[in-house]
């Protein structure tokens, strides 16, 4: 592996690994959260349809290349609540863990991956993994009835949310445009959820998030998620490191995302429970290199 496909296979660990990080520090709602963050991506993802004169999709690859974004914007949505009820460095494991089983089972189920009985028991072990995995990342030695409980209801947001992850990963399956062309598109998806999600929210009597200074503050944070989009995308191109390999080195931003999550944040552990955590971590990321090495 060249210096150059390393460094931009690592591109994911700095943006995805920090961006949940910087926007539970920036503060704010979910929807200021999400409104911002996608109008950052936005920017980013026009600025490199210029810059590099990428062709622009069109009939059913732009149809399908937004559904996808749509898909990351309204299941990004539930991941900030989550954020709000048991914090990033805890929310962080779980939905990478949940991402994880949901692209393996689709690839099993719709995709025809693993084929033979050793693949698939390899596969079953490496799910195993993941959900023991993401069990000790949020163990806790003193529980509370009211921490479990919110522990649950962000567990379940969860879950719904990775509905709309699955849709962006899958949906531009049934495109033939390149991960760089359907770039835009997907940022225009995610940022048309944001946008609807405030006005519904304005209906309700909420703020309007668009008239809000720290929206757009946001907009640092979408900076980061669409870098670490556009290094996967570039990463995973057969002639840098593969899509095997940069799924691989993407994952390692669950480690990023969760540390900084617990020294930058006060998401305080015991010894005790960074241990468990570290080990966690490791066990998701042993079952990300299994699934992907079949």
């Amino acid at each position: 592996m060249s210096m150059f496909a390393l460094l931009v296979g690592l591109g994911p660990l700095l943006g995805w690994g920090l961006y949940p990080t910087i926007a539970s520090k920036i503060g704010g709602r979910p929807v200021n959260q999400i409104l911002g963050s996608t109008f950052g991506t936005l920017l980013f993802a026009g600025v490199v349809l210029i810059v590099n004169q990428v062709s622009f999709p069109t009939g059913k690859n732009l149809i399908f290349a937004i559904l996808s974004g749509v898909g990351w914007g309204c299941a990004q949505i539930f991941t900030f609540k989550s954020f709000t009820l048991v914090g990033s460095s805890r929310v962080m494991p779980i939905t990478t863990a949940f991402q994880l089983l949901g692209a393996s089972l689709w690839g099993v189920l719709a995709l025809g991956n693993w084929p033979g009985v050793m693949a698939k028991v390899l596969g079953a072990v490496a799910l195993i993994l993941i959900i023991i995995g993401a069990s000790m990342t949020v163990w806790s030695e003193k529980k509370s009835a009211s921490d479990q409980k919110l522990l649950q209801q962000a567990i379940i947001l969860l879950a719904i949310g990775e509905i709309g992850y699955w849709a962006y990963s899958a949906a531009p399956q049934a495109t033939n445009i390149t991960g760089m062309e359907a770039f835009l598109p997907q940022a225009m998806g995610m940022f048309l959820v944001a946008l609807i999600y405030a006005i519904v929210l304005a209906g309700k009597g909420e703020k309007f998030a668009i008239l809000e200074t720290v929206s757009y503050q946001h907009i640092f944070s979408g900076l980061f998620f669409a870098f670490a989009a556009l290094t996967y995308l570039i990463s995973a191109q057969p002639n840098v490191n593969g899509l095997a390999t940069g799924f691989i080195l993407s994952q390692t931003s669950v480690i990023l995302g969760t540390l900084t999550g617990i020294w930058f944040l006060n998401q305080k552990k015991t010894g005790k429970e960074m241990t468990v955590t570290l080990i966690g971590l490791a066990l998701i990321l042993v079952a990300a290199a299994i699934t992907v090495l079949i």
